[in-house]
């Protein structure tokens, strides 16, 4: 499945709102997307709306650690947002949440 990606401003924040899979054949589209949000709003939060992902390979949550590594040494940073349980999960068990912080709604994501 081709990845959508969607920006929008929610409560004064930047939004990279996601649909479809990150895997390997979306790793180009994800990368650019949140590069763009990285520049284009620097020393903010951005928030990455997985709501309507419906799968996230290895080399994706990869590529979001990267970008959050990125946002981070322009003193922003990068907040994932699901209410997957399964997705939820996983990113506990990889460690994923402690690396970044992982919330289940837009209006909870840390400023």
């Amino acid at each position: 499945m081709r990845l959508g990606v969607s920006t929008s401003i929610v409560a004064g924040r930047p939004v990279i709102s996601l649909t479809g899979t990150l895997d390997l054949s979306s790793v180009p589209a994800l990368h650019t997307a949140l590069s763009s949000g990285i520049i284009d709003h620097p020393a903010s939060t951005i928030c990455v709306d997985l709501q309507s992902v419906d799968a996230v390979d290895d080399v994706a949550l990869g590529v979001l650690l990267g970008a959050a590594g990125r946002a981070r040494r322009g003193s922003g940073e990068l907040v994932v947002v699901t209410t997957d349980d399964a997705l939820r999960q996983r990113l506990a068990l990889t460690g994923f949440d402690r690396a970044i912080t992982v919330t289940t709604s837009l209006t909870a994501a840390p400023s």
